[in-house]
């Protein structure tokens, strides 16, 4: 059995969940996770994945609680063979190599941990439900839009974020305009946390329309940006999933080419190869 540990929303959840999938599957065992962080945090920071068709087991002799038995927790992180620690934000070459039994802690933000298995990943992370019905009118209406360009706005807590910062209208002009310079008749379907923010704010030249859908989660907006045949993503691994769950090989998508405020962080294998930064 491999065992990831939950850490962050969703989307770094969604990074968490592939690359323990991947690798149970190139070991031939089980995934299980470690749920019991985001479950403590709740709200934002919850185990959002069961929202997917994931395949996992149930997890067993997890490591002591770090929250509520801090020096048991110490003690086996100082003595395990368990325990696989990502080094840096970038790709760590040592998870491939990870065998059975192995306990994942990490952002894995790279989709070169499991890109070998991308059909399975795509699949277990589709909704395990039916969209609702106001969901679905708005997906009928992307699928029949050839050019059909998701755009995700972040705010929130990046306003208050060290790390990282809200892109500014300026990039969303311009990452519209990159894609319009190859095709001039797409429309655009706007994700945000802060709808209002993008109605009075973004500007751009192409129709543009603001999907706002109180009382559905997070992985409603994210499995409707999937659908889209191109995407402007944010400095956000929830956009950053909206884009990759989109399986066709003519998609475009454009990306922040900064992603972190603070200049002492960096991750040169987040983005892939053909996206393209502006």
């Amino acid at each position: 059995m491999i065992t990831a540990r939950l850490l962050g929303g969703l989307g770094n959840q969604m990074f968490q969940y592939a690359t323990g999938r991947a690798l149970a599957l190139g070991r031939g065992t089980d995934l299980a996770l470690d749920a019991r962080e985001t479950d403590a945090k709740g709200g934002h920071w919850r185990n959002g994945l069961d929202a997917f068709r994931i395949a996992t087991v149930p997890p067993a002799d997890l490591p002591p609680d770090r929250g509520r038995h801090p020096l048991r927790y110490g003690l086996w992180r100082a003595t395990t063979r368990r325990l696989l620690r990502q080094e840096g934000p970038g790709y760590d070459p040592r998870i491939a190599a990870a065998p059975d039994g192995t306990y994942l802690h990490g952002y894995f933000q790279s989709e070169r941990y499991f890109a070998a298995h991308a059909d399975t990943i795509r699949a277990e992370l589709s909704l395990a439900q039916a969209l609702p019905p106001a969901a679905e009118a708005v997906a009928e209406s992307i699928r029949s839009d050839r050019n059909a360009v998701s755009l995700h706005v972040r705010r929130g807590d990046y306003l208050t974020s060290g790390a990282y910062g809200a892109c500014d209208a300026g990039y969303y002009a311009r990452a519209v305009a990159a894609l319009r310079s190859e095709r001039p008749d797409l429309r655009v379907y706007a994700f945000s946390d802060d709808p209002a923010w993008v109605r009075e704010n973004l500007t751009l030249d192409a129709p543009m329309e603001v999907i706002d859908l109180p009382g559905t989660g997070p992985e409603v907006d994210m499995t409707l940006m999937s659908l889209c045949r191109h995407h402007v993503i944010a400095n956000s691994t929830f956009s950053w999933w909206g884009a990759w769950l989109n399986p066709r090989a003519e998609k475009r998508v454009i990306a922040p080419r900064i992603w972190f405020t603070d200049p002492a962080m960096t991750n040169p294998d987040l983005i892939p190869d053909d996206w393209v930064r502006v």
